[in-house]
């Protein structure tokens, strides 16, 4: 189902527009631009939440690993089926 707009832009977005996909064609480029925009957004979005999360619990995942590191070194060096292998 389509909705119908009345939108105002620019006369030189609309020239642009017109030489990109032609007069016939502008909701379709317009459909794609906003969809590709939203798209952008929401990933470039979601990466700046990611990256704060990150940042946020730094400090925690740091304190765990310098928690774990030794148990962790200590059941290897106990069970030689747990080696760390070297790899030359």
């Amino acid at each position: 189902m389509n909705t119908r707009l009345n939108i105002t832009l620019p006369e030189q977005t609309v020239r642009l527009m017109d030489r990109v996909a032609g007069k016939g064609q502008r909701s379709s480029l317009i459909d794609r631009a906003v969809r590709r925009y939203v798209k952008e957004e929401t990933r470039a979005n979601l990466r700046k939440q990611l990256t704060e999360s990150y940042h946020a619990h730094a400090a925690i995942d740091l304190q765990l690993a310098e928690e774990w590191c030794p148990l962790e070194e200590e059941a290897c060096s106990t069970d030689p089926r747990r080696r760390w292998r070297t790899v030359a």
